[in-house]
């Protein structure tokens, strides 16, 4: 069997295929490294959103593949081999099906470098990510080389290509937003709006179970002698829809079901004061401990003994419980893994006050980033016109009754009362 696959992939468009999926993949990860560096988690969910370019390459690459054996005429050839047609389409089915498997873990391993040193939460879900992700390239496969023997033509895999890229970009934008859209696109749901994103198991589930229905679906199409019984192809599909849809969370436990709370979880420093980053951001903790510690320093004289990273998502919302004795820090990570922007993370624990405190010109912004607030400016300048014990004062005064939900309204002009 293995010199069987050997001719095959020898013979075969299969290897380069795989090159061309496993360049594409690569160029479009790295052109948006900054959508996936957080951890494996968003480098999962991220290849597995551009299968909208994968896919449809792997559905023209299986078409070519059956175009070129139909202008050898090697269906002829192979009909005097004294073997069921099921069987002698086992070696091209599983060449075709080894290479987009090895061009879509190339793509993944291609990335994998660039977050090696800071990525060190590995969910089990990642894992899952990927698997499904590799169901969805054979089905794109192998739905090509059906494709392609019912339409042995020069311009199938290219119209085939296209085809499967505004079906899978624009089509699932036509339906509502959910699981039940999700679970019968394996891009859809893929979109990471915070560091703590992931897939329910439900969601890869149903993926994988629509994605394997459309595979057995693919080969069915492949292997028929007479078109006349093509509609066989309906079966599969149906069962596996109507397992897709048992399957699928909706509503609110599939939009429950995109949060990862494990990776919410804070992970912190053994000495004090403690410095609290996320588990999605854990490699990141020596980069933000000095810095967070040097706001602290600056807030001494108020109740803040700790730093927490603000874990707070938008969809589902989701906020850290208020606590009087910690200040909170928002923290992004750059394209390479690492703490983007290291000069914001001081004025985002210290808000308003930041710039008087670390005795730095709001006009020119951290890290040289250039910015224009005139308000930032002028409290700036009034807080340096007083007195160094006055300016403490008011400042104090404006953070206590923050952490009290207070009116802070004119404290930073009057002074405490």
């Amino acid at each position: 069997m293995n010199r069987i696959l050997g001719i095959e992939l020898r013979r075969s468009a299969a290897l380069g295929a795989a090159l061309l999926i496993a360049v594409a993949g690569t160029i479009v990860l790295h052109a948006t490294a900054g959508r996936w560096s957080t951890g494996w988690m968003a480098l999962a969910m991220t290849q597995r959103e551009y299968l909208a370019v994968l896919s449809p390459l792997a559905m023209a690459a299986g078409a070519w593949q059956s175009y070129r054996e139909h202008r050898a005429n090697v269906a002829e050839l192979l009909a005097a081999v004294p073997r069921p047609r099921p069987q002698r389409m086992v070696p091209i089915l599983a060449t075709t099906a080894l290479a987009v498997l090895v061009a879509y873990l190339v793509t993944l391993l291609a990335a994998a470098p660039r977050i090696a040193d800071t990525a060190r939460y590995l969910p089990p879900a990642a894992f899952v990510v990927v698997a499904v992700g590799l169901v969805a390239m054979i089905a794109s496969v192998w739905l090509g080389l059906a494709v392609g023997r019912l339409v042995p033509a020069l311009a199938t895999a290219p119209a085939l290509a296209v085809i499967g890229f505004a079906l899978l970009i624009l089509g699932p934008h036509a339906l509502p937003d959910g699981g039940f859209t999700a679970a019968f696109s394996p891009a859809m749901g893929m979109s990471m709006f915070s560091g703590y994103d992931t897939v329910d198991g439900g969601v890869s589930a149903a993926q994988a179970l629509w994605m394997a229905a459309v595979a057995v679906a693919g080969v069915v199409l492949f292997a028929v002698q007479n078109r006349k019984f093509a509609f066989a192809a309906l079966l599969p599909l149906a069962i596996g829809a109507t397992a897709t849809a048992l399957v699928v969370p909706t509503g609110d436990a599939y939009d429950q079901g995109t949060l990862d709370p494990v990776a919410q979880e804070l992970v912190c420093t053994d000495d004090t004061p403690r410095v609290c980053v996320s588990r999605a951001h854990e490699g990141l903790l020596p980069e933000v401990t000095p810095k967070a510690r040097h706001a602290w320093e600056l807030l001494t004289k108020t109740s803040i003994v700790e730093a927490h990273e603000d874990t707070s998502t938008f969809s589902p919302a989701t906020s850290p419980r208020p606590r009087a004795d910690t200040a909170l820090m928002s923290i992004t990570v750059d394209k390479h893994g690492h703490l983007a922007h290291p000069g914001r993370l001081e004025p985002t624990m210290l808000t308003g006050v930041a710039y008087w405190l670390l005795d730095r010109e709001p006009t020119a912004g951290p890290d040289g980033l250039e910015f224009h607030d005139p308000d930032a400016v002028k409290l700036w300048k009034e807080l340096q016109a007083l007195p160094r014990a006055e300016a403490e004062a008011r400042v104090i005064a404006v953070y206590q009754a923050a952490q009290k939900c207070q009116d802070t309204t004119d404290l930073l002009s009057r002074g405490a009362r």
